[in-house]
C-alpha cells in the first residue's frame, strides 16, 4: 500500500520527470497549445501542471476574431483555411528552445474533424524529428482520430503516440491519461 501511494505521488510529473533509461537523463516535456476561445487553453494548463511540463501558447500572427471562427460561414477565415489543407497560417515564432524537448503535447480545438492548419505550421516551423509528440484536443463532438492518422502519415519522422479528446476532463482524468500515454513503450 505504501509503495502504491509513493508511486502515485511520483507519477504526477510522469512525462516531465521520467528518466530516459537509454540516455539516462531527465525527459523534458512541452505542452504547446492553440486555443481560439480559451477551452483548449484550460486543458493545456491542467496538463502542464500535472506533468510538470513547460506551457507554451501557439499564437497566430493575426489573432482569430469571432467572425473568423464562424464555421457556418464558408467565407470565414477558418473555413477558408480548412478548405485548403496546404494553407499554413503564420504563427509567432518565439519558442526558442524547441529542440530541447523530448516529449511534446500539442493541443488544439478540432476543426472540420481534424487539427487546424495552424498546427501544421507549428510542426513544420519547429520540426520535432525523432521527438515523441502526443495530441490532445477539445471539440464540440468530433474525435481526434482523423488528426492522429493524418499527422502520423504527413510527418513520419516524428514518434507519434495516439492523442485524445479531453472535453470537460477533470485534472485527475488528464493526469491519468498523461501517465498512461507517457509510460507506453511503443508508438501508437
Amino acid at each position: 500500500m505504501i509503495t502504491a501511494i509513493a508511486l502515485m505521488g511520483m507519477a504526477i510529473t510522469a512525462c516531465g520527470q521520467n528518466k530516459n533509461k537509454k540516455h539516462n537523463k531527465e525527459m523534458k516535456t512541452l505542452v504547446a497549445y492553440f486555443s481560439a476561445t480559451g477551452t483548449t487553453q484550460a486543458v493545456a494548463e491542467d496538463l502542464a501542471e500535472v506533468t510538470g511540463a513547460t506551457l507554451y501558447e501557439i499564437k497566430p500572427e493575426v489573432a482569430y476574431t469571432a467572425a473568423d471562427l464562424d464555421w457556418t460561414d464558408k467565407t470565414s477565415r477558418s473555413s477558408v483555411e480548412m478548405q485548403d489543407r496546404a494553407f499554413r497560417p503564420a504563427i509567432v515564432k518565439d519558442l526558442k528552445d524547441a529542440g530541447t524537448y523530448d516529449v511534446i503535447f500539442i493541443g488544439f480545438p478540432v476543426w472540420w474533424y481534424t487539427a487546424p492548419t495552424l498546427i501544421n505550421t507549428f510542426i513544420e516551423t519547429y520540426g520535432f524529428k525523432g521527438k515523441t509528440v502526443i495530441f490532445f484536443a477539445t471539440s464540440g463532438g468530433s474525435s481526434i482520430d482523423k488528426a492522429n492518422a493524418e499527422f502520423k502519415e504527413q510527418y513520419p519522422e516524428i514518434k507519434w503516440k495516439a492523442g485524445k479528446t479531453l472535453n470537460r476532463a477533470t485534472k485527475e482524468e488528464i493526469k491519468t491519461w498523461a501517465e498512461g500515454v507517457c509510460f507506453r513503450q511503443k508508438n501508437d
